[in-house]
């Protein structure tokens, strides 16, 4: 059983290693956001994410928004902050 579970182990440890990416990023100018329509609220009780920008392969790609149930909380959107060598998206967070 030792041996299954180490090989198991051995097996998995890349792939956690690999999806460990950088999460953030800067870069020179920032992307402007495309446009698409917002659905349709799913019901009363959502709440519309907006979309934001996530970083993949080294790059920003945006993801579209969503509806989301409202958790009675407070949702804070995403923003483009200046540092001293370009732009940084900071993601969204529930608050």
């Amino acid at each position: 059983m030792k041996k299954i579970l180490f090989a198991c182990l051995l097996t998995t440890t890349p792939f956690i290693f690999y999806s460990c990416g950088p999460m953030e990023i800067t870069v020179s100018d920032r992307p402007s956001p495309p446009v698409y329509v917002r659905p349709v609220s799913p019901g009363p009780g959502y709440i519309w994410i907006e979309g934001d920008w996530i970083v993949r392969d080294g790059h920003y790609h945006w993801r579209e928004g969503h509806w989301v149930r409202n958790r009675n909380r407070v949702w804070i959107g995403g923003s483009w902050e200046s540092r001293n060598n370009g732009w940084y998206w900071r993601r969204g967070h529930w608050r």
